[in-house]
């Protein structure tokens, strides 16, 4: 996060972003040394598009397949520690909301050889997000995500969202189009902090 905020004052301080304004907590309190940044021109624009975007492109596609891999090897810990990298340096912690971090999987979960759904009918309810496999006996993925009030629930909401997955027989939509192997994971999330389950 240091590295994170080097790069960015870098940034600002060369030119490469400009400040457009003061952030402000819940209780309207300026937040000390805290600002939302633009992009100042569309020359700017052009570099970040060219430059840095592809860089960041290709940081999210490398952790993108270490992250599913490690969920397809069921070692939800290791993807845990993952994704909680890919949080730390990807969003802010003003982006702490659930819809934020059920369209920032979808996003990041979009992979090469996999197709991905999200609050479709399956078994007994509407799951969050599913990793399809374009090959019918590969493993496909089920997600249940939670956004955690605090610290102290990740892991109790985590364990829920996993739990969800089985009493409402989520897998069940997958294993009727033809998929063997589904693993599931309740994923909760706090602010730049996420905990994982297996099923």
């Amino acid at each position: 996060e240091d590295m994170n905020d080097d790069i960015y004052s870098f940034l600002l301080y060369t030119g490469y972003l400009k400040i457009q304004d003061k952030v402000y907590d819940d209780s309207g309190k300026q937040i000390a040394d805290t600002y939302k940044l633009v992009i100042p021109n569309k020359e700017v624009k052009t570099i970040y598009d060219n430059i840095f975007m592809k860089w960041f492109d290709e940081y999210q596609r490398v952790k993108r397949n270490t992250f599913i891999g490690k969920l397809l090897d069921e070692k939800e810990k290791e993807a845990q520690k993952i994704m909680n990298d890919v949080l730390k340096n990807s969003i802010s912690y003003y982006d702490n909301y659930e819809s934020f971090y059920h369209g920032f999987m979808i996003g990041f979960l979009k992979a090469d050889g996999y197709e991905v759904k999200s609050n479709r009918e399956s078994g007994e309810g509407r799951f969050d997000i599913m990793v399809i496999p374009y090959e019918i006996d590969e493993t496909a993925i089920i997600i249940e995500c939670k956004h955690s009030k605090n610290k102290a629930v990740l892991k109790k909401e985590s364990e829920d969202a996993a739990k969800q997955i089985i009493g409402m027989n989520y897998q069940q939509g997958l294993k009727d189009e033809g998929y063997d192997n589904v693993i599931g994971f309740g994923i909760s999330f706090f602010k730049k902090q996420c905990y994982i389950t297996k099923i």
